[in-house]
């Protein structure tokens, strides 16, 4: 009985070991196979490493900008445009517009000469052709931009005056509407641009700011005092009476932004006109995200002194529109806005101007843009009435 016990002890202990013995066999076979592995992934990653190597010189003369001396650093070629169809009828007897125009076709280019130092501009054609009947070529920003330290920049060149919210940030795809809105044409001239330089910094607590020393407005008796037509676009601009603009931005509430940007400039005719003295212009503005729910507002007043403005009205100029918005997802968009408007505000004449947008946008992709508004007009008497239908499409890169 014992032997019995004992070859069956046996039995079962040899058969317990042949499982064992082959799962040591099999767990070999695998880290072998592992090792190949890993042998041949280190091999492929040495021989990527030689290649990129020997590509570096190739990479980096690539990388430079296009002139004689050359320059190391990485440099970026972006643009944007719109192309846009108005449909608008007069009410009152005016002329229609109803055209198709490849309104604007900016390139960018930028360079990066080393972590501190770097270089923005834009090129801009207008209308799609320059001659006779009109259109524009036009530097539209171009700047040197130095970090003094982590939270402080200082710019040089052609900028962008810090004021509202179109006039620094106005690609198609980042905006509602075909057309730029009424406020950021005839009250804060987008796209304004002026010669000087300026500083941006952080403050803390969601706190940022601009400041900004530069070339300022000439406004002209035969133009109405108007400031869209008082831009001088840095074009041997006369330097008379320089500007200051400030700003002050807060973001500390995700989704909120406010911000309050003030100019001065001492004489706003640059010596050309005894009867136009300082020109103040005061835009705060607000942008609330909440969700898919959007909400921006602008306002802009100027305050021009001087008795040649104060005999039309036009010492002072002021418009605001507020716009609503909400993003079904993140390929359509619709939107509203109210704008009203007075380049002539200061004397009691009707010239106040008022109009409603309605629409959407649709963005294929998030740089492609297909819009669609509705716009309806009330204009001052004897001015012309424009409602209708503007589709546009825009893109960026």
């Amino acid at each position: 009985m014992k032997s019995s016990r004992m070859v069956m002890a046996a039995f079962l202990g040899a058969a317990l070991a042949l499982p064992a013995a082959a799962a040591e066999t099999d767990l070999k076979t695998e880290v072998e196979a592992l090792k190949a592995q890993n042998r041949e992934i280190m091999e492929r990653l040495e021989a990527t490493a030689e290649a990129l190597e020997q590509m570096a010189p190739a990479r980096a003369a690539a990388t430079r900008m296009p002139h004689g001396h050359g320059s190391r650093g990485t440099t970026v070629v972006g643009a944007y445009g719109e192309l846009h169809y108005n449909n608008l009828s007069s009410q009152n007897g005016g002329s229609d517009k109803k055209e198709i125009d490849f309104h604007r076709f900016i390139l960018f280019l930028g360079h990066e000469f080393n972590d501190r130092i770097r270089f923005w501009s834009e090129l801009e054609v207008e209308h799609s052709k320059v001659d006779d009947a009109g259109g524009e070529v036009a530097i539209e920003q171009a700047f040197l931009e130095f970090d003094l330290n982590d939270d402080l920049m200082a710019r040089a060149g052609i900028l962008l005056v810090p004021v509202g919210l179109i006039n620094e940030t106005h690609e198609p795809p980042t905006f509602y509407g075909v057309e730029r809105n009424p406020i950021a044409k005839y009250i804060i001239p987008t796209t304004w641009r002026e010669g000087g330089a300026s500083l941006r910094g952080r403050l803390g607590g969601g706190f940022s700011y601009d400041l900004m020393l530069h070339s300022g407005l000439k406004l002209d008796a035969a133009k109405d005092y108007a400031v869209r037509k008082g831009r001088q676009a840095v074009r041997e601009a006369p330097a008379d009476d320089p500007a200051v603009t400030a700003r002050l931005k807060w973001t500390g509430v995700p989704g909120l932004e406010l911000a309050l940007a003030v100019q001065r400039q001492t004489d706003a005719a640059q010596g050309t006109d005894p009867g136009v003295g300082a020109a103040t212009l005061v835009a705060p503005h607000v942008v609330w995200q909440k969700g898919r729910f959007g909400l921006r507002a602008v306002y802009a007043s100027w305050d021009i002194e001087g008795s040649g403005p104060a005999g039309i009205g036009a010492d002072e100029q002021t418009g605001w529109y507020v716009e609503p918005s909400f993003r079904i997802n993140d390929k359509w968009g619709v939107f509203a806005r109210y704008n009203t408007w007075d380049n002539q505000a200061g004397d009691a004449a009707d010239s106040e101007y008022t109009q409603v947008d309605v629409g959407f946008n649709y963005w294929p992709h998030p740089d492609v843009v297909i819009k669609v508004d509705y716009q309806d007009q009330d204009v001052p008497p004897g001015e012309n009435e424009l409602d209708g239908i503007n589709i546009g499409v825009g893109y960026q890169f």
